[in-house]
């Protein structure tokens, strides 16, 4: 039972900081480099990258991953010192999932929706899809992800203090 809470936990943290560090890279580097480009070009770019990380690595192992094992890590530590914080790992990270269904993703489908950047209006699509909303919610997303991240690792320790 030690070996699956503690796999259970080590695996929750990895994906956890997966996550995390998807939400950074768009906020650092994604975002802010498609801002500087034109409009046909965002949505081009943006609709690109969306299609590519609806996929079963990024979504089963990452993004629904995280919950999973952080639910499993808490579950299987019900009498332990680590409970709490991967009980406040989980809902920080539940945040974040509800703050991505509700709020990312109907304006990265809305993108998506609008059509082939060469035969639409590309500076209205990209008016409408609301970048300053978009990463606002992000950067949100990156400030819980990656306390959520911390506490799993702080668990670990905790955890590991008890196995010796």
């Amino acid at each position: 039972m030690n070996g699956l809470r503690v796999a259970s936990l080590i695996a929750a943290t990895m994906t956890t900081g997966l996550v995390a560090g998807v939400y950074a890279i768009y906020a650092n580097a994604f975002m802010p480099g498609l801002a500087k480009t034109d409009d046909k070009t965002f949505v081009s770019a943006f609709q690109a990258i969306d299609r590519a990380i609806i996929n079963p690595v990024f979504l089963g192992l990452g993004f629904v991953g995280a919950l999973f094992f952080t639910l499993l890590a808490a579950l299987l530590q019900l009498r332990e010192d680590a409970l709490p914080w991967i009980a406040v790992a989980f809902a920080l990270y539940l945040i974040t999932m509800i703050i991505t269904i509700a709020v990312n993703v109907p304006l990265n489908d809305a993108l998506k929706a609008a059509g082939d950047p060469k035969t639409i209006d590309v500076a209205a699509v990209r008016a409408a899809f609301d970048e300053s909303r978009w990463r606002a919610f992000n950067l949100i997303r990156v400030v819980l992800s990656i306390l959520a991240f911390g506490l799993l690792a702080y668990a670990l320790v905790l955890t590991g203090k008890s196995s010796a």
